[in-house]
């Protein structure tokens, strides 16, 4: 799959790209990333790519054609046989929340241009031509659309087989389906005790029906306490056993027993 990433700060995403384990998507070539900056299609000197906006008020606004000619040109570069065009996204503060379920799609994607905006934000004549869906990552304003890209990169890279450690790993994610899209339940590690904490005694038996038990109970009390919509979701689904609702309902009697 193939990303292409217009953006004016390209540099941003060179250490992105070549560490952690997520590096070895972007140098096999199963995640394709090329890096575009709008501001080599601009024109004068200068290479404008912003200007106040009309109406006034405080900040700059990224002019539509500089971005139309870079998207252009990716276009030129990428059209399959069928002429068929990669899909354009635009990370915003008015788009779908990123997920899991939509991480997973773009996972098995051919891949899509993704610009990352600045300053105010894009003429909306730009936005209104070529933007096929709007991505936000929550209820907050970041500087650009670098940090979102990256975090939709990231996402998608672990996804693909071979690049985590254990082909196992993201099955266990917190939303997986895998889990019934609960969230993941705590781990531990050496030493057995640390600081007078002693890793639960479950864990140390091994009884592994026990333990798959007990890590679905701290997954479903975990939820329950921090995000219990994703509880229902999962109940309405019928993904709850019987075993599930009843300890989900010594939970609501005891909601102080260990989570």
């Amino acid at each position: 799959m193939r990303f292409d990433v217009i953006t004016l700060f390209p540099e941003l995403f060179a250490p992105f790209l070549t560490s952690g384990v997520t590096r070895r998507a972007y140098e096999s070539g199963l995640v394709e990333v090329q890096l575009w900056n709008p501001r080599e299609f601009a024109e004068g000197n200068y290479r404008r790519v912003d200007d106040r906006s009309f109406g006034g008020g405080p900040g700059m606004v990224m002019m539509a054609e500089p971005l139309a000619r870079c998207l252009e040109s990716i276009r030129a570069g990428r059209a399959g046989p069928d002429g068929q065009q990669a899909p354009v996204l635009l990370f915003s503060p008015i788009g779908r929340v990123l997920d899991h379920s939509s991480v997973a799609a773009w996972s098995a994607s051919a891949g899509a241009v993704l610009i990352c905006g600045r300053y105010e934000g894009l003429d909306q004549r730009f936005i209104d031509t070529y933007v096929d869906q709007q991505i936000s990552l929550g209820d907050f304003v970041l500087s650009g659309g670098e940090i979102a890209a990256m975090a939709l990169l990231d996402a998608v890279a672990r996804l693909q087989p071979g690049v985590l450690n254990d082909e196992g790993s993201h099955q266990l994610d917190s939303f997986n389906p895998a889990l019934d899209g609960l969230l993941d339940c705590p781990h531990y590690t050496r030493p057995e005790v640390w600081r007078d904490q002693a890793v639960p005694a479950t864990l140390l038996s091994g009884n592994h029906a026990h333990i798959e038990r007990w890590r679905r109970d701290r997954r479903l009390a975990l939820t329950q306490r921090h995000r219990p919509e994703l509880v229902q979701k999962a109940r309405m689904a019928g993904r709850l056993s019987d075993g599930d609702e009843a300890f989900l309902g010594d939970l609501v009697e005891n909601p102080d027993q260990d989570a």
